[in-house]
């Protein structure tokens, strides 16, 4: 099954990721040719992770440069029509951790998100939006972690509910941190 038609079978979880598959979808009917690549400068695809442990309890966050922030793991398609090996390859690179495993295969989470423009590897980037698709994924804390210092300035697990203090990005620690845990103890019956 192609992304489209995933996503359009795809139920969303609240308000946010019904308004947001619209636009990816129309994303998708109008340019499915460089969604792919940063061709499109406007919009393109990426695929986040969040990644638990198997107990459920806690997750892996990078503390990402160019926000100041902890945040989740994830990156640019570049290319790469299977998100979820985009984003299995982006925990990887960013986390140390060598090995992780999708608890589906399926679309987690979806998020049309605004990146603000900003300055990389020496190149302003115009502010533009990820089509986001995120995957749970699952690895065992007790793996080596390292950072990838370009991109990040370290990577640690944290509990649940330490995922919103950490975090210094109100909006997505709010409407997509939150609602991934959400997510999460509804599938798997934990309680924070």
């Amino acid at each position: 099954m192609n992304l489209k038609e995933e996503l359009e079978q795809y139920e969303p979880f609240n308000e946010q990721e019904e308004k947001d598959r619209e636009v990816i979808l129309k994303w998708l009917a109008m340019d499915p040719d460089t969604l792919y690549t940063r061709a499109n400068t406007a919009a393109h695809l990426t695929a986040s992770a969040w990644v638990v442990n198997p107990a459920k309890t806690k997750v892996l966050m990078a503390y990402h440069n160019i926000y100041d922030s902890w945040a989740w793991l994830g990156g640019h398609a570049d290319g790469n029509e299977d998100l979820l090996q985009v984003a299995m390859k982006e925990v990887r690179e960013e986390s140390g951790i060598r090995e992780v495993r999708p608890l589906s295969e399926s679309v987690f989470s979806i998020e049309a998100l605004c990146v603000d423009g900003h300055v990389k590897k020496g190149e302003y980037v115009s502010s533009h939006i990820h089509l986001n698709i995120t995957y749970l994924l699952e690895a065992d804390p007790e793996q080596p972690l390292h950072h990838k210092a370009d991109e990040n300035k370290a990577a640690a697990w944290f509990d649940l509910e330490e995922v919103y203090e950490k975090s210094s990005e109100p909006w997505f620690t709010e409407h997509i941190y939150r609602k991934l845990n959400e997510k999460l103890i509804k599938r798997y019956g934990r309680k924070i």
